[in-house]
């Protein structure tokens, strides 16, 4: 279990047996399963890899599942100690998995925007990368999806999500986030009063 919930994200959760259960259960198949209710969609990826709840045989069964989510657990493992020392590079090095499969998935630009506001490794990359205020996510969510849009054609020229499918455009986006990040770090790192006490550290040093 412990493998199976950090392949996504989700080691938290490890306590949380029977709502696990629940998520794996309803599978992703039944528009109303807690896979698909939930906004957190590391759930809904967690269950569509299992496949359970559906009408076939679950993907338990298939050959190279087991490669498959441990392949996934070391990836996740090393996010989680890459951000033990930079909070951002590992948000930076999930965003290559996670939003490329998005990209590439057969759904409507609006649900694929939708699915970015409601993960929130992804959603937190494009705020920081497209300079959104951290009241973003209070607004009207017809409104936020209508200012992501705005954001990705003045940043890419393009406002559909598919446009990521290119490992190129990834890679400006990585670029854009961290360099807004660090640049959020040092405003606040330089804020006034942390110039007013460096001041008066250094004047005391100085008598």
């Amino acid at each position: 279990m412990r493998i199976a919930l950090g392949a996504f994200g989700l080691q938290d959760d490890l306590n949380s047996k029977f709502f696990i259960k629940k998520v794996l259960e309803g599978g992703v198949e039944n528009p109303k399963s807690l896979a698909n209710r939930l906004a957190d969609k590391r759930y809904f990826e967690m269950a569509s890899a299992f496949g359970f709840g559906g009408t076939g045989a679950a993907a338990v069964t298939e050959n190279g599942f087991a490669d498959k989510i441990i392949g996934l657990y070391q990836s996740r493992s090393f996010e989680v100690a890459v951000g033990e020392s930079d909070e951002n590079l590992r948000l930076a090095l999930g965003l290559r998995r996670d939003l490329a499969a998005l990209a590439r998935k057969d759904a409507s630009e609006d649900t694929k925007w939708f699915t970015i506001m409601g993960a929130a490794p992804l959603r937190k990359v494009f705020e920081v990368a497209f300079s959104l205020p951290k009241s973003f996510g209070t607004i009207d969510i017809d409104k936020q999806l209508e200012t992501l849009k705005q954001k990705s054609r003045q940043a890419f020229g393009d406002a559909s999500v598919s446009q990521f499918a290119d490992p190129e455009r990834i890679e400006a986006l990585t670029r854009r986030f961290l360099l807004r990040a660090d640049l959020a770090a040092v405003s606040q790192q330089f804020s006034g009063g942390s110039i007013a006490l460096q001041l008066l550290q250094s004047a005391r040093f100085q008598r």
